[in-house]
């Protein structure tokens, strides 16, 4: 089970990530008015692209300074109430990045301001982070890169292949008893049988 090497891919950045959300509006507030990003754009369709399901739903962007977006669809007649429960960190959570450590505390003090709990500042090294929860259940952190980030990430990614290699060595035998060898081995469909 070897990895092959092959070209970078040629993508720029995130345009988006994107997530359900309980309510367009009680987002809006969170996104907007707590965390302070521009609520760029929204359209509603009554059936998903690609697929025509027949599914009305509401979809909605907020913009960061770099021009990327976090984006939720909000689309209650698919929604179940359980997935709003928050969410452990390790399953979701979307960091977003400050300008440096004074303006994440800038943004901390303006998140409690509006009543929301945000804890921190929490040291990981690479970057320092504070946390809270969204009304969708999901964690977000808002992040600041230390002076030591960009060396710190260039020794960890020197050594993460070996990295990879030594920890499913170790945590084999509980995945494939828990998802099975042949979840754990599959690597995509064989060409013959890929669609268009």
């Amino acid at each position: 089970m070897g990895t092959t090497s092959s070209p970078p891919s040629g993508l720029q950045s995130l345009h988006h990530a994107a997530f359900r959300c309980r309510d367009a509006e009680q987002t809006r507030w969170f996104y907007e008015d707590v965390l302070g990003l521009k609520a760029s754009a929204g359209i509603v369709l009554d059936e998903v692209p690609g697929l025509g399901d027949p599914v009305p739903y509401m979809h909605i962007f907020f913009e960061m300074e770099d021009g990327n977006f976090v984006a939720f669809f909000d689309a209650p007649s698919t929604a179940d109430a359980d997935w709003f429960q928050r969410k452990d960190s390790f399953d979701m959570h979307i960091a977003l990045q400050a300008r440096d450590e004074a303006h994440m505390l800038e943004i901390q003090q303006r998140i409690r301001s509006h009543g929301v709990s945000c804890l921190g500042p929490v040291e990981h090294h690479f970057v320092r982070s504070v946390y809270m929860y969204d009304p969708n259940g999901i964690q977000v952190e808002v992040t600041c890169r230390t002076a030591d980030h960009d060396r710190i990430l260039a020794e960890e990614g020197a050594v993460l292949p070996q990295l990879i290699k030594d920890w499913s060595a170790r945590t084999r035998a509980e995945k494939e008893a828990k998802f099975g060898a042949e979840s754990l081995d599959r690597r995509g469909k064989p060409q013959s049988e890929l669609k268009g």
